[in-house]
């Protein structure tokens, strides 16, 4: 008997640390930021402020502390072409006011930068083993993606939103409806809210929180970070149970659709695929189709 118990006290050492401290979060929250070229610095710099302010309001430090098990891990990063990702802060775990600070310390002094394309796939793709190698056993996955335009570089978007959901990650999404001149001369999109919808986000109880411009991101990432936590959607007067119908919130300036109902709680077994909207009536591929588009009509070439 005593050498059974030595030989189990062995193998408890012997295990990797992972295995032995894993610790449980209420969420681990993944947060990627659109710095394609249609973003110029000042508003780059909104983005950046718009979420130092977030982990810094009170209201959403009480909200990350209020689980179940008291914390939850973040990480940041940021995206553009189809292979730019950069991450600027790992896995973190948020569990007392002073992580959170020094969370929001670090995010606030991290350099600003500025790429090229617009990859939503892209940045899909990178959060996927962004998941799989989280220290920390999480009782919901959410990868919460913001930018101010629709993907046109890399794989179909919806190609890589169904690869994260198989995985049971929830996507959500913040939209920039920005009517700042583009750098380059393309048009705004007065639909990217719509396109974020049905192409974008996915996922038991995932919806989109509209920022109005760069100015209004602030308000925006507070509210969708607030539901975040809560796994929450938005309230309506639709039944956001039924699959398919949308809900609509304006409050502030700012417009949030809601787009799937929720799963039984405690279902291991939840096929997240099935929560989506249905095909966007332009088209999922419609980003890539307005970049030919523009750049054969503007210089006769279209983009590599």
């Amino acid at each position: 008997m005593r050498t059974l118990a030595c030989l189990f006290a062995f193998f408890l050492i012997a295990l990797p640390a992972t295995a032995q401290d894993r610790k449980e979060v209420d969420l681990a929250l993944a947060m990627a930021i659109d710095i394609s070229g249609s973003i110029d610095p000042d508003e780059a710099k909104l983005q950046r402020e718009g979420y130092v302010q977030a982990f810094r309001d009170p209201i959403i430090v009480k909200a990350l502390l209020g689980g179940p098990n008291g914390r939850v891990a973040v990480t940041y990063y940021e995206w553009s072409d189809s292979w730019m990702q950069k991450l600027l802060i790992d896995w973190t775990l948020l569990d007392s006011e002073a992580a959170v600070e020094a969370f929001a310390r670090r995010l606030a002094a991290a350099p600003i930068s500025i790429a090229r394309r617009t990859s939503i796939s892209g940045a899909i793709r990178y959060a996927i083993p962004l998941f799989g190698r989280s220290p920390y056993d999480a009782a919901r996955k959410v990868l919460d993606i913001s930018g101010d335009g629709s993907n046109n570089d890399g794989g179909l978007v919806t190609d890589m939103r169904h690869e994260a959901l198989k995985d049971r990650i929830v996507i959500n999404g913040l939209p920039i409806m920005n009517d700042r001149p583009n750098p380059f001369g393309f048009p705004n999109e007065t639909d990217l809210d719509r396109y974020y919808l049905h192409c974008v986000t996915g996922g038991p109880r995932s919806f989109v929180e509209v920022a109005r411009s760069f100015e209004d991101f602030p308000r925006a990432v507070r509210k969708k970070l607030l539901q975040e936590v809560a796994d929450r959607a938005p309230q309506s007067d639709f039944d956001i149970g039924d699959l398919g119908v949308p809900s609509l919130e304006r409050k502030r300036g700012g417009l949030q659709l809601a787009q799937a109902g929720r799963p039984r709680r405690g279902s291991s077994e939840e096929d997240y695929t099935k929560f989506i909207r249905p095909e966007y009536e332009l088209g999922c591929d419609v980003g890539e189709r307005r970049s030919r588009e523009f750049w054969q009509r503007r210089f006769g070439v279209t983009p590599d």
